[in-house]
């Protein structure tokens, strides 16, 4: 009886909703209606699709079964400028007539028309910060880690590790799917993604219950390009760059649609030789160790993504996607370490260490996916993922040691480090939503399970005999199965708009550290198991409220409970030797860190975005630098106490004419504590730091654009203890547009003035250090690209697929590391 009660009051409710309506005219300069327009229903709070329309023969649209609330009606159409509504309110009780809409052709020509029309390089949402690349000049050129040190609020430290407004725990997702990586394996992906791949960058800040509950600092989404016309098309495009070394990429996309299947791919590749350069001074009990460093580094990359949608009929759709990536680095590390007596400052020994490590990585995704689509506005959508992640890792390390003079050896420490690391990854989720009570229900969930298994195995290199090294080799299997449901809940009232939403999720995890021990006893190794196991289950809820009753001045508060459970790599206890004074040490007793998130979000005129945030972080994790026999150090992660932050972003658009301009500054003031035993061991330290992003556009007519940007990043502190110096940079860009729209060539510039680097210094536990570096930033870039075939085809479904948080936790830690 129940149940019928509320399908009866659901029926009630849809009947009563049905007797209203939004509707309006679309016309054009001459005042006659415009058929076959696009006319969509916005959300006025973030400029969601609430409804889609096309107008008739008499230029006539009408959206029905519209809930209450605050909306836009955005107008487009081939060969018109788009038109974008002021807002206005429905209260689902009286029809509402927008004011008739004038579109107005576009300038030039292009088969008639020339488009001069483009989104705004920076759009600032109630949830989440875009940044457009596709169409920007000074974005050519670049790989994907490149536009996330100049996105708005991101920094990229000295070890490639991501922070979003100060905080670190940044969940990266290709196209709505988490990325399977971390750390140096997540910097080497994103360095072989090239930016003519990417159509835009999401900073997603406070994710709402629907997404995965890690990712403290939020979510970084990449969005690939992808086609849009009907029938068959593609494109093509390549690059050189040049800076030190020469650089250059190529790729290929293609897209077929009619009413029964869509199939789309694309393939892109990347090759190019960089060079850094490093210094590190370090004072350690009463040792001076002062080392400089030049990297060399050849990348390769192969990305590719096929899938294909079939339509059952007009609900229902079935699709499959296989996308991957295949790379190679070759990493040569070579430079002088000068080792002194600390309290005469004089020169005691030179230590030299050439590195050459040959890393190759392959991961590949499969999903097969269901979407039904209701009537009545439910929705119902099933993934099932599996995931491959192999890593090889060969590393060579000699170490020779010399006197006073360089001259004369005194003796060598000469080694090899293999590495091989497999992660499988299966998942299956399930995503329902609904239209509920007058508003918009989500349920679903999720289960995951991951394997991976590290072998690291340590040779001594003795001329042309390699032995194996059991104290210093070790295996480490790592399985964990993570089960959540949620339920999310949107409503509009008059004048302001709520989402509550409840996420649970249970984590069961373990891991096996195992090798060979020496036995002093009995003379021999033996072997030797250490297992870490966990159990722990964890409420995750969200909440947001926006009002806008005032369109003009809407604002909103937000909050958030978010997690990030250690890489697996990280809690293995096992010490890996990067050289003779320097080692990586993983932690058995690393917890998960947990995240409190208040905001507070004002927009004014569409225009001024002002957002205030907090958060609270416990056990947040920091990698330290502790001692091993006074002179010699390692590298371990740990969780601080607590790290507090308070953080205000301020955006403005400003477009007059034929120039445009977009700045966006975020600061934030953080403070670190945490006390490991007293004395040098404790962490107290606090820092304001900003970031500034600018963007100067300039229409130079005849197909012509020119851009100036550039952006500054102040003294910040990275992993809790190294206080870094500021950072900025400009660049600049040419554009020409070519046949008739199709082709594309852009002409840029990266760091005109070399200004980039990274630099800074740290105190922790009687050791002072401080280090320095730079990179090819400066290079000159060409780019062309070309499209080709219909260019009316639909594009393919955007897909978030199964395989998520813990994927992205394949491996662990910032700089290239032996055993990752």
């Amino acid at each position: 009886m129940r149940k019928v009660w509320m399908l009866s009051l659901i029926v009630l409710l849809a009947v009563a909703a049905n007797a209203q309506q939004i509707s309006g005219t679309v016309k054009d300069q001459s005042g006659k209606g415009v058929d076959k327009t696009t006319v969509s229903l916005l959300r006025a709070k973030d400029s969601s699709v609430a409804k889609l329309s096309v107008t008739d023969n008499e230029g006539r649209y009408s959206f029905m079964q519209t809930e209450a609330g605050s909306y836009l009606v955005s107008v487009s159409h081939v060969g018109f400028m788009p038109y974008i509504s002021q807002p206005f309110a429905f209260d689902g009780t009286k029809d509402v007539a927008v004011p008739a809409v004038g579109l107005v052709k576009n300038e030039g020509t292009l088969g008639g028309v020339t488009v001069v029309s483009k989104k705004p390089v920076v759009e600032v949402k109630a949830d989440k910060t875009i940044l457009n690349v596709e169409g920007t000049i000074n974005a050519v050129g670049n790989d994907a880690l490149e536009l996330l040190r100049k996105a708005p609020g991101v920094m990229v430290d000295k070890d490639d590790n991501l922070t979003m407004a100060g905080k670190n725990g940044v969940q990266v997702f290709i196209d709505g799917k988490p990325s399977p990586l971390q750390g140096a394996d997540l910097a080497n992906f994103l360095k072989s993604l090239q930016s003519s791949q990417v159509e835009s960058i999401e900073l997603i800040t406070n994710p709402s219950a629907k997404y995965e509950a890690a990712g403290n600092a939020g979510i970084i989404n990449i969005r690939l390009k992808k086609n849009k016309t009907f029938g068959t098309n593609g494109s093509v495009n390549a690059g050189y760059n040049i800076g030190t070394f020469a650089k250059y990429n190529a790729g290929l996309a293609l897209n077929h649609r009619n009413s029964k299947v869509n199939i789309f791919g694309n393939y892109n590749f990347n090759h190019g030789l960089n060079t850094s350069s490093m210094k590190m001074y370090r004072e350690q009990a009463d040792s001076i160790f002062n080392q400089s460093n030049r990297v060399k580094a050849l990348n390769e990359g192969h990305n590719f993504k096929a899938g294909l949608d079939y339509f059952l009929n007009a609900k229902s759709t079935v699709g499959a996607i296989v996308n991957g990536n295949i790379g190679s680095t070759d990493f040569r590390s070579s430079g002088p370490t000068f080792i002194s007596y600390l309290p005469t400052k004089e020169l005691d020994r030179l230590m030299r260490a050439e590195s050459h490590n040959d890393m190759k990585r392959t991961n590949l995704n499969f999903n097969l996916n269901y979407r039904y689509a209701m009537t009545g506005g439910s929705e119902l959508n099933v993934d099932a993922d599996y995931g491959i992640f192999n890593l090889r890792s060969n590393q060579f390390q000699p170490n020779y040691y010399f006197d006073e003079t360089g001259t004369t050896e005194l003796y060598r420490n000469v080694y090899r480090m293999i590495a091989p690391t497999n992660i499988d990854l299966y998942s299956v989720k399930v995503d329902y939503e609904k239209n509920f009570l007058k508003g918009r229900l989500g349920l679903g969930g999720k289960v995951g399970f991951v394997n991976t298994d590290n072998d690291f195995r340590r040779y001594d290199v003795f001329g042309n005999t390699e032995v194996l090294n059991n104290d210093l080799s070790n295996r480490f299997e790592y399985k964990e199965n993570i089960n959540a449901v949620y339920a999310n809940y949107n409503r509009g009232f008059k004048g302001f708009m709520v989402q509550l939403g409840l996420r649970v999720e249970n984590t069961d995890s373990k891991g096996y550290s195992t090798g060979k021990q020496w036995n002093a006893n009995e003379g021999v190794y033996k072997d030797y198991d250490s297992t870490i196991h966990r159990n722990y289950t964890d409420l995750f809820p969200s909440a947001a409220i926006t009002f806008n009753k005032n369109p003009m001045s809407q604002f909103g508060f937000t909050y958030s409970r978010r997690i990030d459970r250690p890489a697996y790599q990280d809690l293995n206890p096992f010490e890996f030797r990067l050289n003779d004074y320097a080692y990586m040490k993983g932690n058995t007793q690393l917890r998960p860190q947990y995240t409190n998130s208040v905001g507070f979000t004002h927009t004014y005129k569409y225009r001024l975005t002002t957002a205030l945030n907090y958060s609270h972080v416990k056990d947040i994790f920091t990698q330290l630098p502790d001692t091993i026999d006074n002179s010699k150090a390692f590298m371990t992660k740990k969780n601080l106490a607590s790290q507090d932050i308070v953080s205000l972003n301020v955006s403005y658009p400003f477009q007059y004419k034929w120039y445009s301009f977009f700045a966006n500054v975020n600061a934030y003031y953080s403070m670190y504590k945490a006390d490991f035993g007293g004395g040098d061991r404790k962490v107290n330290q606090d820092v304001f730091a900003m970031t500034y992003y600018m963007q100067n556009s300039f229409n130079l007519g005849k197909s012509w654009t020119a851009e100036l940007s550039g952006f500054y990043s102040s003294p910040s502190i990275w992993q809790g203890v190294f206080r870094s110096k500021a950072m900025y940079g400009i660049d600049g860009g040419l554009q020409k547009g070519l046949f008739k729209g199709k082709g594309n060539l852009k002409l840029s510039v990266s760091d005109i003035f070399r200004t980039m680097r990274w630099a800074g210094e740290s105190r922790f536990t009687g050791t002072y250090g401080n280090a320095s570096g730079r990179w090819e930033s400066r290079q000159f870039k060409i780019n062309f690209s070309y499209r080709f075939g219909n260019m009316q085809v639909k594009a393919a479904r955007q897909r978030k697929t199964g395989i998520d948080d813990e994927s992205k936790r394949a491996s662990g830690g910032g700089s290239t590391t032996p055993g990752q």
